[in-house]
């Protein structure tokens, strides 16, 4: 697990190891010097193809089937990023663009203020490793549900209202008084109405109660609003770093325990200690030496928060 000072691109072609999980969060082509990095480009055309569209085309080379690309950027150069995406993996590959409430302190008078970041995700085929996460229900969300001396609740309809579309005549049968296709067993439906698991509409139509305590939680989609900007002793002195949380919540959702994670714009080196919070493996190139000596000095203690 290293951090090499390499062009992006180069330290990819020079990698001896298939990538199961890539994050990147480039220079955004602000046209600053941020001091850590230099972010002036000709144009978005030149910031595309000379320096996002030749990392991307090292590493689809080097990425196994299973592998995707996380591209962290602004919504300003998000499309040009889906281009080279598009151009390199196939648009077919997309997967999602999350949006993570990033909060913005940055105010204008002439348009809307920016709070939030894009995260662009592309797989190399259609089976790609994802690991679903899920966050906890809130209260307002259990107000909404019916109680009994079990739990909190809801209810799924276990009729299939389009039997025509969704063919299955070996569960057609009469339940309750009722014919319908429904969506399981004869035998399964005695099980649940034996444990007082299905609530009967007016016509007599079951619906199975789904327990608040069983289930794994809300999942998370693709608007994140639960992951706050950098805080307290986590911030280091490196323009543009994110938080650990975040970069955790990307690595658990799109790779597993022992795999290969890289960062090919390391910057302060958040990748890399999410990675080691998360028990994987990982490489990180910049070009910027006193990014390496940022991150060596993180992860001496391993981290110094």
């Amino acid at each position: 697990m290293t951090y090499t000072i390499s062009p992006a691109a180069d330290g990819i072609r020079a990698l001896d190891k298939s990538i199961d999980l890539c994050y990147m969060d480039p220079p955004y082509n602000t046209g600053r010097d941020f001091f850590n990095f230099d972010d002036r480009f000709k144009s978005s055309a030149d910031y595309r193809d000379n320096l996002i569209k030749p990392v991307l085309i090292e590493l689809h080379k080097k990425m196994t089937k299973k592998a995707v690309v996380v591209i962290h950027v602004e919504p300003r150069i998000s499309h040009h990023i889906r281009i080279a995406c598009d151009e390199v993996f196939g648009e077919n590959n997309f997967v999602n663009e999350i949006c993570w409430k990033s909060g913005g302190n940055h105010h204008s008078t002439k348009k809307l203020q920016r709070a939030h970041d894009s995260i662009i995700v592309y797989s190399k085929g259609k089976t790609y490793t994802y690991n679903a996460e899920y966050g906890p229900y809130s209260e307002e969300y259990l107000s909404g549900t019916k109680k009994d001396d079990r739990g909190h609740y809801t209810t799924s309809t276990l009729k299939n209202s389009q039997p025509d579309v969704i063919s299955r005549p070996n569960l057609c049968y009469e339940w309750n008084g009722q014919r319908h296709q429904w969506w399981i067993s004869k035998e399964r439906m005695q099980q649940l109405h034996d444990e007082d698991r299905l609530v009967y509409g007016p016509s007599g139509v079951p619906r199975v109660k789904k327990y608040t305590h069983e289930l794994n939680g809300i999942p998370v989609k693709d608007l994140w609003t639960d992951i706050s900007q950098i805080q307290g002793k986590e911030k280091l002195p490196y323009a543009t770093q994110k938080p650990v949380k975040l970069l955790e919540r990307i690595i658990r959702m799109f790779s597993n325990p022992g795999e290969f994670v890289v960062d090919p714009f390391g910057g302060s080196g958040t990748t890399g200690r999410a990675a080691l919070f998360t028990g994987r493996e990982y490489q990180l190139f910049d070009i910027n030496p006193e990014a390496k000596v940022i991150f060596d000095k993180s992860i001496g203690g391993i981290l110094p928060f």
